[in-house]
């Protein structure tokens, strides 16, 4: 039977190195699910597999974007759905690991078909929201679509304007493109979560930004800082940094709203992943349980 073991959890709790365990087990390759370690500029701040670790085994989905590519969950799940069946051909177990909820989702669950949208659209919109800030474009979304301008996070200004760029390109609600109709897969999927007490998972998230600030995130920032306005870089650790080369805080201030905001997403991912009950828990350290648990699940 072809498996799909989806490794899961917040950032931070130690997916890594156990889904390496877990792919080597299964003599099988890994597909990330971190949707910032696709763009190659990113290696430390987004934790990407080191050279080591590549040689380990195999990765899919790591650096094959530069940061001015336009990217999105429903782009990932045609991707991946298109590497499994290469994959498939060859070995009848893969690994995905990472902790972006809404790519994990794209490839278990499937996302609606919504249209691409065109650069002109994006930019236009990008724009008026530079210029004039988010409230013209919620007034626009309440008018043209009033059923998901009552769900939308209202402060998320992506959401708000993506959802804006559907109803302006295809004349119709944005909400009438989404169905959330579960897709099925011609594999089985089965779902590890790790999770950590909370202590000790901040202490662990902590110690991993000092790591990143020795190995050099500051000089990763600044290499990519001329590009801070696209999306790829709206994400904890270099929006902090570029506060700094702004000079608008000082570079310890920076480090702990990393270690902050680092935190608050973990509990984000937490809050979203426990509402799944496909999701199997264990704690990391816990190897010989999970493998015993696939192994049981895979061959029966």
């Amino acid at each position: 039977m072809k498996s799909l073991i989806v490794l899961l959890g917040p950032t931070g709790v130690g997916k890594t190195e156990l889904s390496l365990r877990i792919a080597e087990h299964f003599n099988t390759s890994i597909i990330s699910s971190d949707s910032r370690q696709l763009y190659k500029e990113l290696p430390i701040g987004t934790a990407a597999p080191t050279k080591e670790q590549l040689r380990r085994v195999k990765h899919y989905m790591v650096g094959i974007l530069s940061l001015t590519d336009y990217y999105s969950a429903s782009n990932f799940e045609k991707d991946v759905i298109t590497l499994l069946d290469q994959l498939y051909q060859t070995t009848p177990t893969v690994v995905m690991s990472g902790g972006s909820m809404m790519y994990i989702d794209a490839v278990c669950r499937g996302i609606d078909d919504i249209p691409t949208v065109t650069p002109e659209i994006r930019d236009a919109l990008y724009r008026q929201f530079e210029e004039e800030g988010l409230a013209p474009i919620l007034e626009e979304l309440q008018q043209k679509d009033p059923v998901h301008f009552e769900e939308v996070d209202r402060n998320n200004h992506k959401r708000v304007i993506h959802a804006v760029e559907i109803c302006r390109m295809t004349g119709k609600p944005y909400s009438s493109f989404r169905t959330n109709r579960k897709k099925e897969r011609p594999f089985q999927i089965i779902k590890v979560g790790l999770r950590r007490d909370r202590e000790e998972l901040y202490e662990r998230i902590n110690q991993r930004v000092d790591q990143m600030m020795e190995e050099g995130l500051l000089e990763e920032a600044r290499s990519v800082y001329p590009f801070r306005e696209y999306n790829s870089l709206n994400t904890v650790g270099y929006k902090e940094l570029f506060h700094y080369l702004d000079g608008t805080w000082s570079l310890p201030f920076a480090v702990e709203k990393i270690k902050r905001n680092s935190r608050v997403y973990a509990r984000k991912q937490m809050t979203w992943f426990k509402r799944d009950p496909e999701i199997t828990w264990f704690h990391p350290d816990d190897l010989g349980p999970i493998l015993s648990f696939l192994d049981e699940r895979i061959t029966s």
